[in-house]
């Protein structure tokens, strides 16, 4: 199977498991919304955040960095994987057990550190959180480096499909916020049960381990894994530090508030998260064998299409934000603003989704773990001196400051490996952001009149026929192209 075909058919399979996390996580934020009210689905949302908070110290970076070993070896050494895998294993039970038992130890301090004693029964029970996430996600970072993306994305799809049942059973039975996460440990039980099944039987078992482990190697996932843990620790910064740090200076409501329009930005990420998983290891794969030119086309063939689809999409969720929220979540319009300003985050995570893990298969993780270290310190910085002052408008403002020096970075390390050719890459996106203009002035026409969530629809449509249109007649968006992809990902099942 050639490069192509095998990143199409592994874009296919993640995006489906994707759409069913997605959509499934897209049902059960309108159901605990609405039955929560903002109180409610901020004080769930807080907790998660702070139990985001204490899984970075739970999973290190062992998952990526068994990943790109595992990428690595398949190439060089099979044998080794084996080794590898069980040497990953045992790091994660001896750290998963030394965090458990603190985080049980200590729940209720940390509760009444952070202002909130009510969040303690929410800490008591992340400890199994926290176990049943790390299996769930360990598993699937590790059939990304095998280059089996059908099995995590099988992984993804147990997750979101379990979490929905049991969340939405659990809160329909009465047990309010506590329940839904209860609902949440259930469903990334069975995922990661699931997953570790699957990567015992698929995987483990398929290669005669080499006679002895390669000396050295134990110590290099350990070594590697520390640069991905700062990153890490960055990443969490960003995505849930603000969301704890709006629940400590502000109100429940205002979580909710924000938490929700941070949720609404990441179901529109899927697609380029979708691909960004699928294309990485392939980095790391040509790399070992020196095709650093198949590399480049790749990254910018890819990051062209993401363009494409994301800097349009960004200028319309502006322009439709504040119907959305009005007609859909009624009680929810604080989110609008943070919506309108998070739109500038779509664009730069998507870039971000496509180019980060593509640096650690390429072994720059250590560059890249410096420049998310310092932009997350100077987004903690921001959060603490804007939310105070403006609220929750100024968590997502330090989100998107920081964010664009840290896209910009990262683009920098990935031109210093590939050398993208920053000229040809500037006119397609100028092109994107004419098409984009276009069909902005369209939908605002249109928008003051949506009083209907049909009508809202069709605003929607409006725009992307307009935008389809354009891309095709720029030469943009090829029609054979697609068929081609679409029939090859069919044909290849």
């Amino acid at each position: 199977m050639s490069t192509r075909e095998h990143i199409v058919r592994g874009f296919k399979a993640t995006l489906v498991s994707r759409a069913v996390y997605m959509l499934s996580s897209a049902l059960l934020m309108i159901v605990l919304a609405r039955v929560l009210n903002p109180d409610g689905y901020g004080a769930l949302y807080w907790a998660i955040g702070i139990l985001m908070v204490v899984q970075l110290f739970a999973d290190l970076g062992l998952g990526k960095s068994t990943a790109r070993y595992i990428s690595e070896y398949s190439e060089r050494d099979e044998g080794q994987l084996p080794h590898l895998l069980r040497s990953a294993i045992v790091y994660k039970l001896v750290v998963l057990t030394v965090v458990a038992y603190a985080l049980l130890l200590f729940h209720e301090r940390i509760a009444v550190a952070l202002g909130d004693p009510d969040a303690a029964p929410f800490l008591a029970a992340g400890v199994l959180f926290i176990v049943a996430n790390s299996f769930s996600g360990f598993s699937m970072m590790a059939f990304q480096g095998f280059n089996r993306l059908g099995y995590s994305a099988a992984v993804q799809a147990v997750s979101g499909a379990t979490r929905l049942v049991f969340a939405l059973g659990f809160v329909g039975l009465g047990f309010g916020a506590l329940g839904a996460l209860f609902g949440y440990i259930v469903g990334y039980a069975i995922a990661g049960a699931f997953g570790l099944v699957l990567l015992y039987y698929k995987c483990y078992c398929t290669y005669d381990p080499a006679d002895a482990y390669e000396d050295g190697l134990s110590r290099r996932l350990v070594e590697y894994s520390i640069p991905l843990t700062a990153t890490r620790s960055a990443n969490v910064i960003d995505k849930r530090l603000d969301v704890v740090l709006v629940g400590f200076f502000l109100t429940p409501a205002a979580v909710g508030f924000y938490q929700l329009g941070k949720q609404i930005t990441d179901f529109l990420l899927a697609p380029a998260e979708s691909l960004g998983f699928t294309i990485s290891p392939n980095f790391g794969e040509q790399k070992a064998s020196g095709r650093l030119e198949q590399a480049r086309r790749l990254y910018e063939k890819s990051l062209t299409h993401t363009m494409l689809v994301y800097i349009p999409a960004a200028v319309g969720l502006v322009l439709v934000a504040d119907p959305f929220v009005t007609m859909v979540f009624p009680q929810y319009q604080g989110a609008i603003p943070v919506l309108q300003v998070l739109a500038g985050f779509v664009v730069l995570q998507a870039v971000t989704n496509l180019t980060s893990d593509s640096l650690d298969y390429l072994g720059r993780a250590r560059h890249r773990a410096i420049a998310k270290g310092v932009t997350s310190v100077a987004n903690f910085g921001l959060n603490l001196a804007l939310i105070p002052t403006i609220g929750i408008v100024g968590a997502a403002i330090a989100t998107v400051a920081t964010h664009t020096v840290y896209v910009a970075v990262n683009l920098y390390i990935l031109h210093r490996e590939l050398s993208l050719r920053v000229g040809r890459l500037a006119r397609s996106i100028g092109t994107v952001c004419g098409i984009s203009l276009v069909m902005a002035v369209a939908v605002s026409l249109v928008t003051p009149l949506v009083s209907s969530l049909v009508m809202l629809f069709g605003a929607i449509v409006l725009g992307t026929v307009i935008w389809a249109g354009l891309a095709i007649a720029s030469g943009l968006l090829d029609l054979r192209e697609v068929r081609s992809v679409l029939g090859s990902a069919g044909g290849k099942g």
